[in-house]
């Protein structure tokens, strides 16, 4: 082993997978952002935690509210979370000028993103301040699956010019 700087060694975590955190202000409004740095955390209860920075509209969002949802993007969502990740829900509103097709949480405020490969609806239940970024522990209390896509977007790192390579990842979640 050799060592290196953080940022040299960070390049070694790739694929990362990407998630879609839905969120919404106060009146109901969504936004919505793609971020890399989410896992399970339990599993009785069920509970799933992503972490966000602290000058992200989303923060400010699930700080106000506690709730959110993760959404996991399918292979026709590459554009989506490309657009998503490049502008910021307190300028525009990200769900029209893209055009994104939502449904109705069962019971949380933020929606569900249609078409995603999976959606779990979030409560918060804890939280932990790391250096510039919150990680938001939410408790499952609604999970959902997609009829038609199972393989999940993920995040392969960065060319040299600088745009991230997403691609697929194939889960054979039927397969033993």
């Amino acid at each position: 082993m050799m060592e290196v700087s953080w940022s040299e060694a960070l390049k070694r975590k790739f694929p990362e997978t990407i998630v879609l955190v839905v969120s919404c202000d106060t009146e109901g409004k969504p936004n919505i952002m793609p971020a890399g740095w989410s896992m399970i955390t339990s599993d009785q209860p069920p509970m799933l935690a992503v972490s966000i920075g602290h000058t992200r509209y989303t923060r400010q969002l699930i700080e106000e509210t506690a709730e959110f949802v993760l959404a996991f993007p399918n292979e026709a969502m590459i554009d989506l979370v490309e657009y998503t990740g490049s502008c910021s829900g307190r300028d525009i509103d990200k769900f029209a000028n893209y055009g994104i097709e939502k449904l109705r949480s069962k019971h949380v405020g933020p929606p569900l993103i249609k078409d995603a490969v999976a959606c779990f609806e979030c409560k918060v239940k804890g939280k932990l301040v790391t250096g510039d970024h919150t990680i938001y522990a939410g408790e499952v209390v609604a999970s959902h699956i997609s009829e038609r896509y199972k393989d999940r977007l993920c995040n392969f790192g960065r060319r040299k010019s600088g745009r991230r390579i997403l691609r697929t990842i194939p889960m054979n979640i039927n397969e033993p």
